[in-house]
């Protein structure tokens, strides 16, 4: 069977660590220069439940609260990763804001997300609890997952559970699989 071509926009505040999530998720590295991004998109077939996908990942330049949500990212997209990093409140505000524009722009009331809280490996430096994050995400009935781009940390995870989503939003919920990857 030919991979199902999925695209997937990943968005968020400046510096929270899209491009980091990016290339960690597509290469499998993680590169610490801060580069910042106008716009990158990365391909990678990645198997969920034995079914192959061709992802078009589109790492966007950083949005702002005055951002004004780029519309071409509401066309032909089939699910967004949401990032704000757990050190700054600040990226945890724009995050709300990127999400309302979305369904704005998108006119609809539900699109398949993840939300991202990265920079996990900054415990130390932490100004959003894992429990807003998780509270923010079931209003939105988004997935949850807090990750570590530097250690690849759930970074795959992330990919996984919004295709998952995805399938679910067009109807083709994947088949239970009873093996166990531990």
């Amino acid at each position: 069977m030919p991979p199902k071509e999925r695209n997937i926009a990943m968005m968020g505040y400046r510096s929270v660590g899209k491009s980091s999530l990016s290339i960690q998720f597509v290469e499998g590295q993680f590169v610490d220069s801060y580069d910042p991004t106008i716009e990158n998109t990365f391909t990678k077939v990645t198997r969920v439940n034995s079914q192959d996908y061709g992802v078009k990942l589109v790492d966007t330049a950083g949005q702002d609260e005055y951002s004004i949500f780029p519309v071409q990212y509401s066309m032909d997209f089939h699910g967004y990763v949401l990032v704000y990093s757990i050190t700054s409140q600040k990226s945890f505000e724009v995050i709300k804001i990127i999400y309302e524009k979305l369904l704005d722009v998108m006119g609809k009331k539900y699109v398949p997300v993840v939300l991202v809280g990265n920079k996990k490996d900054l415990h130390q430096e932490r100004t959003v609890s894992t429990e807003e994050g998780k509270k923010l995400a079931e209003s939105w009935r988004a997935a949850f997952l807090e990750t570590s781009a530097k250690q690849n940390e759930s970074v795959g995870d992330i990919f996984h559970q919004l295709l998952m989503l995805i399938e679910n939003e067009n109807g083709n919920p994947p088949e239970k699989s009873s093996c166990i990857v531990s």
